[in-house]
């Protein structure tokens, strides 16, 4: 789907479905003519998620208003139209009537660098791999450029850190396909402040709080107006409650929202509840994965995928402090780990690679 069309007026006045970037599965119907997204997150059978244009257009305004995006500044888009961080580009350089340009080349560092310097881009949405990859070719950020909103998975601080200090204006975030984008993001007066991605304000258009299960809930405008759902066929389902439950357990105070790692991640070994999210933040690094193994005796033994050439320091003081069921059982080196297009780790897929390298 060409760009152009994305931020002419005629296409945010339509009610045509579409699906930027993917194809809409043929034997399913839209009776409202949403903007369709594929998720799937790391793991899980995949789903559709529709959001509106108006909610679209909504979360694009907050958070020009939240980066101070000015008319006559220009967006960066480097993330695929099939991922809502990609999308929310375009809805963002629409709604604040500022020029697009589009990195359409192959993802490389260096090239991507050259092409933000010719371009005095001064807004960019990254993941957190790209961060890496720019960090890792110690790469200076161009002077002209102003934010970096990164998003689809969390900006551990030692990267952070790195990227700030190259003068990379980096801004941890928190948001899903299911929010149109964001939920919460750090402020630009943060990039004045040492980086930590722990706390961050939620934006105005949310309403958040914790349900029963421990687990973030939020409501706003927004928020995904249907799903598609495979049950034998594609089925469309409305969304019927105002409130929406995440999978991710938070802290909320004073409107500000800390993330302490998402449900899913936590496993039963001999009877303790482990967070596999908190055991990657202790270890920090870079490019490694913590997964935990089915295990007949302790019901699971914990993994640690990496693609370093000695992690044995690292295991070393991280077991200084911990031990029984937080304990990793052992380690496993890959030349990458496999990952989405966005930089997640599938961890499906991961657990088999694992299960074949130890036979």
């Amino acid at each position: 789907m060409e760009t152009t069309r994305l931020i002419d007026p005629a296409f945010w006045a339509s009610n045509k479905l579409v699906a930027p970037g993917s194809r809409f599965p043929a034997d399913a119907t839209d009776p409202e003519g949403l903007v369709w997204f594929r998720t799937s997150g790391s793991s899980g059978p995949p789903k559709w998620r529709g959001l509106s244009r108006d909610g679209l257009l909504l979360s694009a305004s907050i958070v020009n208003a939240h980066l101070a995006v000015k008319a006559d500044e220009l967006w960066g888009l480097a993330l695929p139209l099939n991922h809502v961080g990609g999308f929310g580009v375009i809805a963002r350089a629409y709604e604040a009537g500022c020029p697009l340009a589009c990195y359409q080349q192959r993802w490389n560092a260096v090239a991507f660098h050259t092409w933000l310097t010719q371009h005095e881009v001064n807004h960019l949405s990254l993941v957190p791999t790209q961060v890496h990859d720019l960090v890792n070719a110690s790469l200076k950020a161009p002077s002209t450029l102003k934010t970096i909103v990164v998003g689809g998975g969390r900006l551990a601080s030692p990267l952070g850190e790195k990227a700030r200090a190259l003068g990379w204006p980096v801004l941890a975030s928190y948001g899903m396909t299911e929010a149109g984008s964001q939920i919460a993001t750090q402020s630009l007066a943060s990039l004045s402040q040492p980086y930590s991605p722990e706390t961050l304000p939620i934006l105005p258009h949310w309403s958040a709080r914790i349900g029963e299960s421990g687990c973030l809930e939020i409501r706003g405008e927004s928020l995904f107006r249907a799903s598609l759902l495979w049950k034998d066929r594609w089925c469309f389902e409305a969304r019927s409650q105002p409130w929406f439950g995440t999978e991710d357990r938070v802290t909320l105070e004073s409107n500000r929202l800390t993330v302490l790692g998402r449900a899913d991640r936590c496993v039963k070994i001999l009877g303790e509840l482990v967070d596999l999210s908190e055991i990657e933040q202790d270890l920090a690094l870079e490019e490694a994965s913590v997964v935990a193994v089915p295990d007949a005796r302790n019901g699971h033994r914990l993994v640690l995928a990496h693609t370093r050439d000695d992690v044995v320091p690292v295991l070393e003081r991280y077991h200084s402090n911990h031990t029984g069921p937080w304990r990793v059982t052992s380690s496993v080196r890959f030349d990458r780990l496999p990952r989405t297009p966005l930089g997640k780790v599938r961890v499906d897929e991961l657990i088999k690679m694992i299960a074949s390298r130890e036979k």
